[in-house]
């Protein structure tokens, strides 16, 4: 397999930049996730590695390699699309074995090279049935053993689980994992469903408006996230904001929110606008029982998750989701406190929504 590279990539259509001085560097046999919201410029990204899109500036390097402006063909990559593009009048073998036939590959090899893909991919039984008839998983079993077939430098994956229905995407995200291991591919994923990447990543790059804004192993991303949006984006409920009007001096160990001290870990860096955010995560932040002196709200709705649930509190300055355990009682317009945990809590910069460095964030 291969390293591969991207060196101050873009790509305009016109006068839009769909994708903005991208630069990357994505390991032998690493499992990497572009994850971001439609139209962030994460398939533009992933078809100019591919050779299908040519970029407007910036290199492209495959195993040291440069293949900036080589075709597809020439790059040594497997793509695997989000609907298959299986073909309906061949079966499972041939439509697995197809890559090696173009290439004028034995037979014999051809065959042997079909049952070890689809003894890897669990195929083995259905190899002479026609892929039109097939389920959604299984046909993409086989679009995956198609690109596996060829053993190619790089697997590119396209949303390739977005056709298929929760129970078979969760059953899928496993068996794509499981697979990356065994071959010990290099595989570059594209999806804008985040569990899907919390799930499989070993590293993430989270993008937005053609920029790649962090990349970091998922570990990272939820608990350090380096802008608002990546923190917004990452985590189900995401992270809660709550506005600061006023300037925050380097050293500042709390902040005032809507009248009520919060302690913070330790600016390390000033920001002298006047608007910051407290981030928090839901599962930070503690309910107590009501009192004068804390931070007050009222809960609006209660949502039960099994041994979790979710708690949303209206505040004087927003709503608030609170991850706790289902022991807690409360009910719907009670009224209760909500203690963060200092230690847990990031400050975002409102100019540019980047995370304010302190002992939390460096």
């Amino acid at each position: 397999m291969a390293e591969i590279i991207t060196k101050n990539l873009n790509k305009k259509f016109g006068d839009f930049t769909a994708v903005s001085n991208t630069n990357l560097t994505i390991e032998d046999g690493e499992f990497f996730v572009l994850l971001g919201p439609s139209g962030c410029g994460k398939t533009t990204t992933l078809r100019m590695i591919a050779g299908l899109e040519f970029p407007t500036s910036g290199n492209i390097f495959l195993d040291s390699q440069d293949v900036t402006f080589l075709r597809a063909s020439q790059r040594d990559i497997a793509f695997v699309f989000q609907l298959f593009a299986l073909y309906p009048h061949m079966n499972v073998e041939k439509n697995i074995g197809y890559p090696l036939k173009t290439q004028r590959v034995a037979r014999s090899e051809i065959k042997s090279r079909v049952r070890e893909v689809a003894k890897l991919l669990h195929l083995e039984n259905i190899l002479r049935s026609k892929v039109s008839g097939l389920s959604g998983g299984d046909r993409q079993r086989v679009a995956l053993g198609r690109a596996i077939i060829r053993r190619p430098k790089a697997f590119l994956m396209d949303e390739p689980l977005g056709a298929l229905d929760a129970e078979f995407r969760e059953l899928m995200c496993s068996e794509l994992k499981k697979l990356h291991t065994n071959i010990d591919a290099t595989t570059i994923y594209v999806t804008h469903d985040q569990n899907e990447a919390m799930a499989m990543g070993d590293r993430i790059g989270v993008m937005d408006k053609g920029a790649i804004l962090q990349a970091d192993d998922p570990l990272t991303l939820y608990n350090k996230p380096r802008t608002m949006v990546v923190a917004d984006f990452i985590g189900s409920p995401a992270m809660n904001f709550l506005p600061i009007h006023s300037s925050i001096p380097k050293g500042c160990k709390s902040v005032l929110i809507n009248g009520c001290s919060v302690e913070i870990p330790e600016i390390h860096a000033a920001s002298n606008t006047d608007l910051n955010y407290l981030g928090v995560r839901p599962e930070n932040i503690e309910i107590t029982a009501a009192s004068y002196d804390g931070f007050q709200g009222k809960v609006y709705g209660v949502e039960y998750l099994g041994v979790r649930k979710i708690i949303t509190v209206d505040t004087a300055v927003g709503r608030v989701k609170v991850r706790s355990s289902n022991n807690l009682v409360v009910q719907i317009n009670d009224n209760v406190n909500l203690k963060f945990n200092s230690k847990r809590i990031i400050l975002f910069n409102s100019d540019d929504g980047n995370a304010i460095k302190s002992e939390r964030i460096t």
